[in-house]
C-alpha cells in the first residue's frame, strides 16, 4: 500500500467510500445535507458527519465492545443522538489507528446485517 493509500484509511471519505462499497448499501440524507446515512435493507449501519474535517462516523457496535473501545480511545464516545449501548460516535482524528475504523465500519454492517430476516439479506456481490 502506498504511503498516500494508507493516509487515506480511516478518514471521512474512507469511511464514505467503504459505507458505499458494501452490498446492498443505500446512500440516505434523512436529517439533512450535512450527515450521510448508510441503510442496508432499510435499516442504518453508519452515520457520517459531513462538516468541518476530520468528521465522524456514528457505528452500531456490541455493548461490551463499544464499552472496550471507549475506554480505550478518547475519540470514541457513546453514540451522539443513539442508543447509547448499541452505538459509538467515532471522530475520524488522528489517534485512532486505521484499520480499526475499517474494522468498526464493516462490524456495523455485520450487526446490522445479521439482524435483517434471512429472505431480505443481501448477498455478497
Amino acid at each position: 500500500m502506498s504511503p498516500r493509500a494508507k493516509k487515506a484509511v480511516g478518514t471521512r471519505d474512507a469511511v464514505l467510500v467503504q459505507c458505499g462499497s458494501l452490498p446492498a448499501a443505500e446512500l440516505d440524507y434523512p436529517f439533512g445535507d450535512d450527515t450521510a446515512v448508510f441503510k442496508v435493507a432499510g435499516k442504518m449501519f453508519a452515520m457520517v458527519a459531513l462538516g468541518e474535517p476530520p468528521g465522524s462516523t456514528t457505528l452500531k457496535c456490541e455493548p461490551e465492545e463499544s464499552i472496550s473501545l471507549r475506554q480505550s480511545y478518547a475519540s470514541i464516545t457513546p453514540g451522539y443522538h443513539m442508543d447509547k449501548r448499541h452505538w459509538i460516535t467515532v471522530g475520524l482524528g488522528a489517534d485512532l489507528p486505521a484499520e480499526l475504523v475499517t474494522e468498526l465500519v464493516q462490524g456495523s454492517y455485520d450487526l446490522v446485517v445479521a439482524g435483517i430476516p434471512a429472505k431480505r439479506r443481501p448477498t455478497a456481490v
